[in-house]
């Protein structure tokens, strides 16, 4: 097995935050992700029913199309893959290991709390019009107190849900 050689947290946060900046420079918004989920919906729906997608509300306001946002969701996918590979964590699991101690080996269970946990996400990114983890970095990006607010809560919420799931038995 390949020696384990993860990034520096220090030199991918820096990075990251060169992104952000470029971004801003680059086309003129702050980084986000959620809105490309919903425009790909579009895009697939459109296959189906295109008639209905260009009546609805949403998809005349947010086209359904291939835009930088959209490259960037495809840009995180290509250099996690990459990150895996060189840092020789890549591996191919159903059920994380973590999930397994806990829950069990059910990969339907698996995918079925990872599905629900997605809808809720995306249902409360729609309604704050961007999900927390964007609210988050482009707002302290900002110096904006609510960016700070965001990503508080967002933290808060994963601590407090992680905790809540994988504490040892006996525990609160």
């Amino acid at each position: 097995m390949a020696k384990d050689k993860r990034w520096n947290p220090y030199i991918a946060g820096a990075l990251s935050g060169l992104i952000s900046i470029f971004s801003v420079f680059a086309v003129g918004h702050y980084l986000g992700a959620s809105t490309s989920f919903v425009r790909t919906t579009g895009m697939l729906e459109k296959f189906i029913n295109p008639e209905r997608i260009a009546k609805m509300d949403y998809f005349i306001k947010v086209s359904p199309k291939i835009d930088w946002q959209w490259m960037f969701v495809v840009g995180i996918l290509i250099g996690s893959f990459i990150a895996a590979i060189t840092s020789g964590t890549f591996r191919l699991q159903a059920v994380p290991d973590m999930w397994h101690a806990r829950f069990g080996s059910s990969v339907l269970k698996r995918g079925l709390a990872a599905f629900t946990g997605g809808v809720i996400a995306m249902f409360g990114a729609r309604l704050a019009d961007g999900c927390p983890s964007g609210h988050g970095l482009s707002g302290t990006l900002q110096l904006a107190v609510s960016g700070y607010i965001a990503l508080i809560c967002f933290f808060a919420g994963g601590v407090l849900m992680a905790s809540f799931l994988y504490r040892k038995e006996g525990q609160l």
